[in-house]
């Protein structure tokens, strides 16, 4: 009789499962180009592709395949300010921020700061006003040896996909020394960042975002317990959750709580398109959760975090490129549904 073997359900790798603290991701840029090294774009939905295989030990190898993408909606970003960080005793600290004269009039809906006051609220503040410094871009050059690096501060433009007003912030990392990311920045402050000057055809990935939430759910489907059999007086629960003594409850032990809505990241994602024509991928009925897309697109082979809509932030991979199974060549066919 083989011996009976129940090894441990539910990975440890994921702890603590709790809740994002914020739905926009941010992500570190890892490279020596002097240009922006991460992006901000939105998931629409998935889609099948057809294409050659170029995986010399693959069984399809040279023949038309079909895999699946995932459709992501990429508007440009909108540079609203320039931030530097210094050191400090124990790691690194924000300096100050530059923000540019002409900002979007929707992001006053996100950040306070830009929201203007009433005449009447205007005129106590100019009564009452003190003179303060305010750091300025010749400021940053004066201290640049007390510098680190410099990033960009930018929001993304949903109200041209028709998606929503409120934009979404997050910070962007520059490449290249401080000379050079402060003179990229000062280009930069008050325009656009286009997904198409981050990243080109055939790179591969990390994509960031935050998990569909799923509320608070019990062992069974948090962790895949076994459930007992009919004969105990409970089924969907652990069996033990630990001994009288020591009279505890360890970490290790399934628990009931919080699933979904984590903060994820999946590397190695080949990005195998970049096109300004939706009507390549849009379905007659548009895309579930999502409707149809308009301006610029992209399409990532496999599967990425979250649900439609939500704000993915994405970056060249820092690991090894080891791409397993099929290999396109290029898309030759955008399937439907």
């Amino acid at each position: 009789m083989s011996q009976f073997n129940a090894p441990r359900r539910g990975s440890m790798a994921y702890y603590p499962r709790v809740r994002a603290k914020k739905e926009t991701p941010s992500i570190k840029g890892i490279g020596t180009e002097n240009k922006a090294l991460s992006f901000v774009a939105y998931k629409v939905g998935m889609v099948q592709v057809q294409g050659k295989n170029t995986h010399k030990n693959s069984p399809t190898f040279g023949m038309e395949t079909i895999v699946p993408a995932t459709v992501i909606a990429t508007p440009a970003l909108k540079v609203f300010g320039i931030r530097a960080y210094t050191k400090r005793e124990i790691g690194e600290e924000v300096l100050s921020d530059v923000l540019a004269s002409n900002v979007d009039k929707f992001l006053s809906r996100k950040i306070n700061n830009f929201k203007k006051p009433s005449q009447k609220k205007q005129a106590k503040e100019n009564k009452s006003e003190k003179k303060e410094d305010f750091y300025t871009l010749e400021d940053f050059e004066k201290e640049m040896n007390d510098i680190l690096y410099f990033t960009l501060l930018v929001h993304t433009t949903p109200d041209e996909l028709d998606l929503k007003k409120t934009p979404d912030v997050t910070e962007v990392i520059i490449g290249g020394t401080k000379e050079q990311q402060l003179a990229y920045a000062k280009e930069k402050l008050g325009k656009e960042i286009k997904f198409d000057e981050v990243f080109t055809e055939k790179d591969f990935l990390d994509v960031k975002a935050v998990t569909k939430g799923k509320g608070f759910n019990g062992v069974i489907k948090r962790f895949h317990v076994r459930s007992l059999r009919p004969k105990n007086k409970k089924q969907r629960v652990v069996g033990s959750i630990g001994p009288w003594h020591p009279h505890t409850v360890m970490f290790t032990v399934a628990r009931p709580g919080q699933m979904g809505y984590h903060n994820r990241t999946e590397s190695g994602k080949k990005l195998i398109k970049i096109s300004t024509n939706p009507e390549e991928v849009n379905p007659s009925r548009g895309f579930s959760g999502y409707g149809l897309v308009k301006g610029q697109y992209a399409l990532i082979y496999g599967s990425i975090p979250g649900p439609a809509k939500r704000c993915v932030a994405l970056r060249k991979t820092i690991r090894p490129i080891k791409q397993k199974g099929i290999q396109l060549e290029g898309v030759e066919k955008i399937i439907k549904k």
